[in-house]
């Protein structure tokens, strides 16, 4: 069993940054997640927002809705369209004192983990500090699973065929991936054939990025950029697995 490479550990003390113009909120929420565990670092200002999360790598973000240099809408958008900034695929909370059930859905639609209403209380700080730490979890996928593979192929000969298919539909995926003009809808159904043949494959790390890329291109598409890199990098990790003699499990033959 091969994991990917990752800093994100369960285990590991999650990386907070408290995004909110009002100094009691933000006093309130850094305090509030520290002492449920969290490493915090707070700002007031968006533009700063985007200068911290471009450059370090936070497992949630907690963004206010408005502030100065750009509100929570606009800084999601800005990372997630931002393939190079290290925060830009981090689970993201919008955080308002004013939401109406119908902003929850949007926001939700829009691609943030969860909305969390001002004044709140530590229950609700540890709802989202749960989102992190789930995602961290995810991070520690295997990237090829034998005995998951085994369970779902019944035989060692079968798991060896569908791992050969699935090394050439990776191959040929990585190819489209770089293309101009790549149509959203026709990835996603690509992206769900993908996730069929990485359970019969044991390819848990993979499947786990493209569900999260279905969601980000279903979504806002053009916001799905760090996404597609992280996707990019499990299909490369993937692919460096099966051409292991042991990822066709032929390690015995």
């Amino acid at each position: 069993m091969t994991a990917l490479p990752s800093e994100a550990t369960p285990d590991r003390v999650p990386y907070v940054l408290v995004a909110d113009d009002d100094a009691a909120s933000r006093r309130f929420l850094s305090d509030g997640l520290h002492s449920l565990g969290a490493r915090v670092k707070a700002c007031g200002d968006g533009a700063a927002v985007l200068e911290l999360a471009r450059g370090e790598a936070f497992d949630l973000l907690l963004l206010d809705l408005r502030m100065p240099g750009g509100g929570a809408r606009a800084l999601l958008h800005a990372l997630r369209g931002d393939a190079r900034a290290a925060s830009g695929d981090s689970v993201a909370v919008a955080t308002s004192a004013e939401l109406s059930p119908d902003d929850r859905r949007q926001l939700l639609a829009e691609g943030f983990g969860d909305v969390l209403a001002k004044p709140c209380d530590l229950g609700a700080l540890q709802r989202v500090l749960n989102l992190a730490r789930h995602e961290a979890q995810r991070q520690d996928l295997p990237v090829l699973d034998d005995a998951a593979a085994l369970v779902a192929t019944g035989d060692t000969g079968t798991m060896q065929a569908l791992r050969g298919l699935l090394r050439e539909e990776l191959l040929a995926l990585e190819r489209d991936l770089g293309r101009d003009g790549n149509d959203a809808g026709t990835l996603i159904d690509r992206l769900h054939r993908l996730r069929s043949s990485c359970g019969f494959c044991g390819a848990s790390a993979l499947a786990a990025q493209a569900a999260r890329l279905q969601r980000d291109l279903r979504g806002e598409p053009r916001d799905a950029g760090a996404a597609v890199q992280r996707f990019r990098r499990a299909l490369r990790a993937t692919l460096a697995a099966l051409d292991h003699p042991a990822g066709l499990g032929l390690q015995d033959a």
